[in-house]
This record gives C-alpha cells, sequence and structure tokens, in this order.
C-alpha cells in the first residue's frame, strides 16, 4: 500500500508538472508545482522501480543460478515492451511537444539495471553513489563530443536513423538521461533488499531522506553564495546576472561546459551530483512516510495507491490525451480532470478486473519469458 501510493504521488507529481504552470503570472517566480514536483516526481519513480525490481528478484533474499537468469531476462521482455510503448506515444507527440515521455528512458533504466540486479543493499547503495557523481562529470565532459540531439520524445525512426544521437540522448543528454538517473534506480533496489515492514528502517529512511536534501541544497547554496562560485558563473558563461539567476531557478537547457561550478548547482532536471541527491534525499522522505501510514491510512490512501499499482496505463494514457493539445488554455481545469479521471478508473478497474491494462500484458509477456527459462522450476534459487 505504501510503495503504490507513493507512485500514485509521482504519477500526480507529473501530471501536474506538464500541466499546470512552471510560473506565477504574478511574481514571475516558480510556482508552486514547479516547486513541489520539478525533478522529484521522476526521481520518485526511478526509485521506485528499483524497489519493484528487487521485490519481484527475491526483496531481502536476491534469488540465485536459473532464478536469476530468469528475472534478469523478464527485466529484458519488461524494458523492451515499456520503450515500444514510450517510442509509440513519441510518434504521437508534436514537434514542440506538450510534455517529455520517460517510458523509452525506462526501458534503457531497466536494460543498464540487469548486471545489479544478483546484488545485496550494500553494494547496491555504493553502486548508486558512483553513478551519482560520475555521471554528471561525464555528461558535462563529453556533451560537445557527443552527437547533437535529436528529439525530446524519441521515435522509432529516430532509433533506427539516427541510433548514435538516439543512444547518447538516452544516457546522458535527454530529459531523463539513464546514467545519472541509474543513481535513484539503484538506490531502490538496495531499499529493496532491506526489510521495509520494519519501522525501524522506514524511520530511518524517513530520517536520512530529509538529511539528504538539507545538506544538498544547503551545500549548493554555500559553493555558490559563500565561496564564490556565483561570480565563477557569471564570469565563464558570459550571462547577465538576470539570465543566471533564471537558469539558477529554471535550470539552463543544456548543461553548459564553460566551468565546472556547473556541477554545484541543486536546480531541478539539472542532473548534477547535488540536484541528484537533493531529489533523492525528497524520495527516500516521502517513501518513508507513506511505508510509515500504510498500513494505518489504507483506506484513506485507496484512490492514490490503486492509481500507484497502474502507472503505466494511466501515464500512457496521460501522454496520449496531452498529445492532442487541448489543455493550453484550462491547465488547472485539465489537471483536475486528468486526476479524477486517473483516480475512478484506477480504483474501479482495480476492484474489478485486478492488474491494469497495459500492466498485464508486460507481466504476462515477462512471466512467459521466466517460465521459459526455469523450465518447469520456478522455486529453484540454487540453479
Amino acid at each position: 500500500m505504501g510503495i503504490d501510493a507513493a507512485r500514485g504521488l509521482a504519477l500526480i507529481g507529473l501530471m501536474a508538472i506538464h500541466l499546470l504552470p512552471a510560473y506565477d503570472e504574478e511574481t514571475g517566480g516558480a510556482s508552486w508545482s514547479w516547486i513541489l514536483f520539478s525533478g522529484d516526481s521522476a526521481a520518485l519513480f526511478a526509485l521506485l522501480a528499483g524497489v519493484g525490481l528487487a521485490l519481484t528478484s527475491g526483496g531481502r533474499h536476491p534469488h540465485l543460478g536459473r532464478a536469476m537468469t530468469a528475472d534478469r531476462v523478464g527485466l529484458v521482455v519488461r524494458a523492451v515492451l515499456i520503450a515500444v510503448v514510450g517510442l509509440w506515444i513519441g510518434t504521437l507527440m508534436p514537434e514542440d511537444p506538450p510534455a517529455y515521455n520517460i517510458l523509452i528512458y525506462y526501458g534503457v533504466f531497466f536494460l543498464l539495471a540487469i548486471p545489479f540486479l544478483h546484488l545485496g543493499a550494500k553494494a547496491l547503495f555504493v553502486s548508486a553513489a558512483v553513478f551519482g557523481i560520475l555521471a554528471p562529470v561525464l555528461m558535462q565532459g563529453l556533451r560537445d563530443a557527443l552527437p547533437e540531439f535529436v528529439s525530446y520524445n524519441p521515435t522509432f525512426t529516430d532509433l533506427f536513423t539516427e541510433p548514435g544521437g538516439t543512444t547518447a540522448q538516452l544516457l546522458l543528454t535527454g530529459s531523463y538521461p539513464a546514467l545519472p538517473y541509474m543513481t535513484y534506480l539503484l538506490v531502490g533496489l538496495g531499499l529493496g533488499r532491506l526489510n521495509l515492514r520494519k519501522t525501524e528502517v522506514q524511520i530511518r529512511m524517513l530520517v536520512i531522506g530529509v538529511g539528504v536534501t538539507i545538506f544538498a541544497r544547503a551545500t549548493s547554496y554555500f559553493l555558490l553564495y559563500a565561496f564564490g562560485g556565483y561570480e565563477r558563473l557569471l564570469d565563464a558563461s558570459s550571462m547577465s546576472e538576470h539570465d543566471l539567476e533564471e537558469a539558477l531557478i529554471w535550470g539552463p537547457d543544456v548543461l553548459p561546459t564553460t566551468t565546472g561550478w556547473w556541477l554545484t548547482i541543486a536546480t531541478p532536471h539539472t542532473n548534477t551530483p547535488l540536484a541528484i541527491a537533493a531529489s533523492l534525499g525528497m524520495s527516500l522522505a516521502v517513501l518513508g512516510v507513506f511505508l510509515l501510514i500504510g498500513q494505518k491510512a489504507g483506506s484513506w490512501l485507496l484512490p492514490l495507491a490503486a492509481m500507484g499499482a497502474m502507472t503505466l496505463t494511466l501515464y500512457t494514457a496521460h501522454l496520449v490525451g496531452l498529445s492532442f493539445e487541448l489543455h493550453y488554455d484550462q491547465p488547472y481545469l485539465w489537471f483536475v480532470i486528468n486526476l479524477a479521471l486517473a483516480a475512478l478508473f484506477a480504483v474501479a478497474w482495480q476492484r474489478g478486473l485486478g492488474q491494469g491494462p497495459l500492466e498485464r500484458v508486460v507481466s504476462t509477456s515477462v512471466k512467459g519469458s521466466r517460465r521459459l527459462v526455469l523450465g518447469g522450476s520456478p522455486g529453484d534459487r540454487r540453479g
């Protein structure tokens, strides 16, 4: 219940970012939806994807031998199916899209997770830290050498006609680049190797999450404003103070390569080490809260958890609806409509039919591939 509810909140956050204004028209500052959800919703989604992978591959006791091989094959199938849905949605979106689709990146997350699937919690947390530090450095260091940006929402055509550019985008330069996002997924995978039912673990997750977020944001602030980072960014970028302030709120279009000081900012979606740490901390705190209240507030969380149990279906439907571009004039109305329809559909479908429609297709395909590998021995952990 707690995990599904947290996933439901992440879905609401993505809907809010896609539909609601990013700035306040009166003040010109960031809107409440941008402050609450930008960057953190996608990070929470990736973290929970890792938790889900851990739970389906043995939880606290990772599968061994043939069972782990079956898990890896099933993960390939899952990755391909989700990526296909993402590529199909890309064909529906206009050139200047109303939303950036995370599903194609999700498929890449899952493929990259395959070598880590058998690891224990400590090894996964260390691996996550390596990705969180090195991936942003690679992102900045290789940007000028990588192929040009292909598309906000890659399609089948992009994949086959510009494989190099599409691959670079999916790994390092896109909206949800897989290498830095592996930090969230691997932390989630590590969390899923713990006993998440223990109150002690849940409280620790909440406290650590809040602490990491405060540390990341405070560190970025001091590096920028107490240790001269702001002036160095101003000198290196040739920006005016106004343009730099805008970049620090909304993030630059691409992470500049003019100075390493850009890696000290914690702006959402910049995927710097401190931005990753800040969103990771928020994700840990949110999951910790929902795990703590999940068993006691189950009935209150039902609509949220039902949405979280079928995010693939609801997120796909949400993006397909956005592709018609009917929402621009009444963003708040469309947000309420999206939210209400998602909650009502999720609760009704779950009560009547169980798994969401796209979730069932993916689950059936994964189970079929696992059976082929296991050869009738689903309980074999020894291989």
